[in-house]
């Protein structure tokens, strides 16, 4: 099935199981050379393959690495026709080799998405819709597969992608970075990160990996602001399980961001996000929490986007509890004195495309979640969540089987919670 907010993205006809890029891009001019290969299964007859890819120069395109295929480009669809259908269970590669100025992808409701060029460098953030404003990819949320990305940039340059560090070739004058994310991904959370950064380490001996790539008049202010974030590794650890990658990179660009910017196994915050006051730590456990909700977890359709947004948005009041601040209790009282003054006309469960990222959607998710803590009690909560990601672990997940899910941790009947909350306009009460 498509999904049902953006059904002309993205095909259902098969399912990627890797993706195999290697860039070449030159920060001053702007230019990105790309081969992408794209291994995948057909989940049915195809007379075509169809990757979403933006307005690039191609070069080469071939299938199951044979003689070049016959395709068409237009409007953003790459339509591939291979000398045979591919039969209902063929495995197959796509290699696409592209060249470009790589465009963002202009919405009217979201701004810019995907590849964005820095002063120095450049800037990925497409969710929901924009990796393929550089890569040509099933640009679907509930497609996921492990990349490696290899990124040649000149050597003065840093690179970071998703996954770990693998190898990193120095020739004359460029040095290639190579990146491997083992774990199923979606297109909309691959992301290259590129900057004249310096690379330090958050975490202590021990601990989950978390490397970051920061600009060196903002290190001593970052040192400060993110000193905490390897406790709140362990404090997310004890309430959502596991975490869920090898490591967990931040970047912090030079420039201004209105948010921050989720991607699995990283997250990218604005030099606005440090000002040596720890100003935005909220901002720093709502991203880390997406590591789960959303990057390990990933919604099947973007309907279900409060199972992202509402659980990171609920995780920043669980860190201020547990770390000495407002309680979750207090916190979730001032969000719904917010909210009663706003209209009460969203759907948390389904919001629609154009309130995808509405504000109602993070808060009324969070209380939806405050409010199931408060009836069936924190252990109990912490043991749904913590089954919620292990049985889901680099998953696709929908609100119907998180309901579900939650039954079984409630001794009495939540329809009535979840109808209220997540189903219907009016803003219920607090649960005392």
């Amino acid at each position: 099935m498509s999904d049902s907010y953006l059904p002309q993205h993205g095909d259902s006809g098969y399912r990627t199981t890797e993706y195999d890029l290697e860039l070449d891009y030159r920060p001053h001019t702007g230019r990105l050379a790309g081969r992408a290969r794209i291994s995948a299964v057909a989940e049915r007859a195809l007379p075509e393959v169809v990757l979403d890819l933006g307005q690039f120069r191609l070069t080469k395109v071939l299938v199951d690495g044979g003689r070049p295929a016959r395709y068409t480009h237009r409007a953003d669809k790459l339509r591939i026709r291979p000398a045979r259908p591919l039969r209902a269970g063929a495995a197959f590669t796509v290699e696409v080799r592209y060249i470009g100025v790589p465009q963002p992808v202009r919405t009217r409701d979201w701004g810019d998405l995907g590849w964005e060029q820095l002063d120095e460098g450049s800037l990925v953030a497409s969710q929901p819709n924009g990796a393929r404003s550089w890569f040509p990819c099933n640009d679907r949320p509930d497609d996921k597969a492990p990349y490696r990305i290899a990124v040649t940039v000149p050597s003065p340059y840093t690179v970071v992608a998703n996954g770990s560090l693998t190898s990193r070739t120095i020739s004359a004058s460029t040095t290639t970075w190579v990146y491997e994310q083992p774990a199923p991904m979606a297109s909309y959370l691959a992301t290259v990160q590129i900057g004249p950064y310096e690379l330090v380490d958050v975490a202590h001996a021990g601990a989950v990996p978390q490397p970051a790539a920061v600009p060196r008049a903002l290190l001593g202010r970052f040192e400060h602001d993110f000193a905490r974030q390897p406790q709140m590794m362990t404090v997310f650890t004890d309430l959502f399980g596991p975490y869920p990658f090898d490591d967990y990179a931040v970047v912090v660009v030079d420039e201004e961001l209105d948010v921050p910017v989720e991607a699995q196994g990283l997250s990218v915050f604005g030099a606005n996000h440090v000002d040596g006051r720890r100003g935005s730590e909220r901002l720093v456990a709502h991203e880390l929490a997406h590591q789960w909700f959303g990057n390990s977890l990933t919604v099947a359709d973007w309907r279900h986007i409060w199972l992202n947004e509402g659980f990171a948005k609920y995780a920043e009041w669980l860190w201020s509890e547990m770390s000495g601040g407002p309680s979750a209790s207090a916190k979730a009282a001032e969000s719904r004195t917010r909210l009663a003054l706003m209209r009460q006309d969203i759907k948390v469960a389904d919001p629609g495309l154009r309130r995808l990222f509405d504000d109602r959607v993070y808060e009324r998710g969070a209380l939806t979640l405050h409010a199931l803590r408060t009836e069936i009690g924190h252990a109990a909560f912490v043991a749904l969540l913590r089954e919620w990601t292990g049985s889901r672990r680099h998953g696709v997940v929908t609100t119907e089987e998180f309901i579900a899910l939650a039954r079984q941790h409630s001794p009495r009947p939540l329809d009535k919670l979840f109808t209220r909350w997540l189903y219907e306009t009016k803003l219920p009460p607090l649960p005392q």
